[in-house]
């Protein structure tokens, strides 16, 4: 208490003149408009200035929590469209299924995980085998016609010769006259095949679809093979030489179905 007062005696002088001044200070801004608004104005700015000072210092110390929600959104985004992409690629499998009115057979789908279509004997790998009861022998196809048949299978995958394989052939027929035929590939286009086998006195013109014969177990009748691109025969020919459009694209095909056969031809004792 002595020393409080001892400052207050000391500096009484300057206590007095601040006191003074304060007053003098709220009687001039609360009797004149211009002072008074000038002091509320510079009140607020140094108010708003404290303020965002403030928030800036609060959203830095925020910022890890920020950049941790803002992963976890990410990681929720990415789950959601790789659930999204898995929910199409199953659409697409489900939708590309052929439909047809025979019974006796059964469309398995699938996916093409591996192709080629430069070499003499080409090759498709799809991802289902044994335990999806794929079988040798079983013909495949596509959304477009004709892919292959199948040539070896394993657990999980199985290997496919498509047309454009020079070990192939296809027993198909003219849709127009039913005229049967056969595919022969040559191993140039991987979109043309030649179709051997129609006598000269068969009608073949350019445009003319060609379908699966139906007169094996592994296709049943009538699925797309191509169309005719171009036909010749000259005066010593005994069969057109033809030239067909392949229905399947090779270079963009993704999913295919591989057909069962669930009564198999079986020969007469």
């Amino acid at each position: 208490m002595r020393n409080l007062l001892q400052f207050l005696a000391r500096y009484s002088n300057f206590l007095i003149f601040l006191i003074l001044e304060v007053v003098a200070f709220i009687l001039i801004t609360s009797t004149h408009k211009y002072q008074h608004s000038a002091v509320w104005s510079s009140a607020n700015r140094l108010a708003a200035g404290t303020e965002n000072i403030m928030t800036t210092i609060g959203d830095y110390f925020r910022l890890q929590q920020d950049n941790q929600r803002l992963a976890e959104e990410n990681a929720q985004l990415r789950n959601q469209l790789i659930a999204q992409a898995n929910q199409l690629e199953a659409i697409a499998e489900r939708d590309s299924q052929y439909v047809y009115s025979q019974l006796d057979w059964e469309y398995i789908p699938a996916k093409v995980v591996r192709i080629t279509t430069h070499n003499q004997h080409n090759y498709l790998t799809i991802n289902k085998g044994l335990r999806d009861s794929i079988q040798v022998d079983m013909g495949v196809v596509s959304k477009d016609g004709v892919v292959g048949i199948v040539s070896a299978v394993g657990e999980k995958y199985s290997l496919v010769v498509p047309i454009i394989h020079v070990g192939m052939n296809l027993s198909c027929r003219l849709k127009t006259n039913n005229y049967i035929g056969r595919t022969q590939w040559n191993g140039m286009r991987y979109d043309e095949v030649a179709l051997e086998d129609i006598s000269r006195h068969v009608s073949v013109n350019v445009g003319d679809t060609v379908v699966t014969s139906g007169l094996t177990n592994v296709f049943p009748e009538g699925i797309m093979v191509g169309t005719v691109l171009e036909t010749e025969i000259t005066e010593n020919d005994n069969y057109h030489r033809t030239k067909l459009q392949i229905a399947t694209d090779y270079k963009s095909i993704k999913y295919v179905q591989v057909i069962r056969n669930r009564t198999p031809y079986q020969e007469k004792e």
